[in-house]
């Protein structure tokens, strides 16, 4: 498609258009979308759709904005079956898997890297993702952080720099901070958006995560935190203090973790999305079933004015997929959310937690998550008529068709 042309995407029985300033009017029925190149150029009532170049008949099926998956770990070599059997076994998971993906990640070549990466992209892509955030973190020394944020950059939407995922077996953890702070961010800095620390026993202490963030933030990148996936602890605190833009897990949350959560969006309009944003609290259901944590507690954070987003944390560990689907599934049948709820935390909210949810041309992208005019054109068409069916019909292949920046690849 040129970006010149011109489709309609018409016919369409139920378009949940995930859009604040739509109101309580953000479902359309018998609707039209108007695409030209990368952007949505028209939206309303099928009747009423202007010519165009092209056209595609939904034959009245539902229409989504893409999957925004906020959260994944994309950028490895190998897996960790034997680690997942022990766990189905009865082991209790722990952080120390990790090491075991960041040899293989080290001794594969640029070109095994890239052409994995590009796989499991496409891979989220057939299932409906149209964006998506990657993180380093299976480099875990100056040269492999470097060299997995310049390969992610290429094929990412955003990249977030995590090397200070795990302190590497023999380092002292005092010492590898200093480096994650240092000659690390300085490697990585030209490749990436935002700086991630895991905040979690056996990984870094508050006091590492302090000076992880403190750095990153200085260094000028948006920050995000893993808190509060094994335990509660300092991590939901930590985040937004920093006034980071997510923190992921939220598994184990005292009382004072959600006040501090929900109190971070206390100056923003949910209902039209304006006003200072918040904290996202980014759930990651897949994760959570795989370890056998508790689920995350998103209709406590969503009650409480908490903005929560899904992410598959795609990762060769704990979340082996990349299937939203699957995550919106699992966050109503299991999780208390409703499907407009679900289908807002894995689109609009996803496009909040990386700060793409509004606005036009940002750094030369268009705002992603929701189906507007201005906006990318991602959208990701159901072979059902309503959105309902993906956790009225768990585990089907109910993705028809995407369009990813205006061009379909499904």
């Amino acid at each position: 498609m040129t970006s010149t042309q011109s489709t309609l995407i018409t016919n369409i029985g139920e378009l949940m258009t995930q859009d604040p300033a739509r109101g309580t009017a953000s479902v359309l029925r018998d609707a039209a979308v108007v695409i030209e190149g990368e952007r949505i150029s028209w939206i309303g009532p099928a009747g009423q759709a202007p010519q165009t170049d092209e056209m595609y008949d939904a034959e009245g099926r539902a229409v989504l904005p893409g999957w925004v998956d906020s959260h994944t770990h994309l950028v490895f070599a190998g897996d960790r079956t034997a680690e997942f059997e022990a766990r189905m076994a009865g082991e209790s998971y722990a952080a120390g898997g990790i090491a075991v993906t960041t040899g293989a990640t080290r001794t594969a070549d640029d070109f095994d890297l890239t052409r994995l990466l590009m796989g499991r992209v496409a891979e989220a892509v057939a299932g409906g993702t149209t964006y998506l955030e990657t993180k380093t973190g299976y480099g875990l020394d100056v040269e492999h952080e470097a060299r997995s944020a310049r390969i992610a950059s290429t094929v990412a939407d955003q990249v977030t720099y995590l090397g200070a995922h795990l302190v590497p077996d023999g380092m002292d953890a005092d010492a590898y901070t200093e480096l994650v702070c240092g000659e690390m961010l300085a490697a990585v800095r030209p490749y990436v958006q935002w700086a991630d620390v895991f905040c979690e026993r056996g990984a870094f202490n508050e006091e590492q995560s302090r000076r992880v963030l403190a750095a990153c933030r200085d260094a000028g990148l948006g920050l995000r935190v893993h808190g509060n996936q094994l335990g509660e602890g300092p991590g939901v605190q930590l985040a937004v203090e920093f006034g980071a833009a997510s923190v992921d897990h939220v598994n184990y949350l005292a009382d004072t973790d959600v006040k501090a959560l929900a109190d971070s969006w206390s100056g923003w309009d949910r209902a039209a999305g304006t006003g200072e944003r918040g904290t996202v609290a980014t759930c990651l259901p897949a994760c959570d079933l795989s370890t056998r944590q508790p689920l995350a507690p998103g209709r406590q954070l969503l009650d409480a004015g908490v903005e929560i987003a899904l992410a598959s944390n795609c990762n060769p560990g704990t979340s082996y997929t990349s299937s939203m689907n699957y995550c919106v599934t699992t966050a109503v049948l299991q999780m208390g959310l409703s499907v407009q709820e679900a289908v807002r935390a894995a689109t609009y909210a996803g496009a909040l937690a990386l700060e793409k949810h509004v606005g036009a041309d940002v750094d030369g992208q268009r705002a992603v998550g929701s189906i507007a005019v201005g906006h990318r054109s991602d959208l990701h068409l159901l072979n059902a008529p309503s959105a309902t069916h993906l956790a009225y019909r768990p585990g089907m292949p109910l993705t028809a068709a995407v369009w990813r920046a205006g061009v379909k690849v499904r």
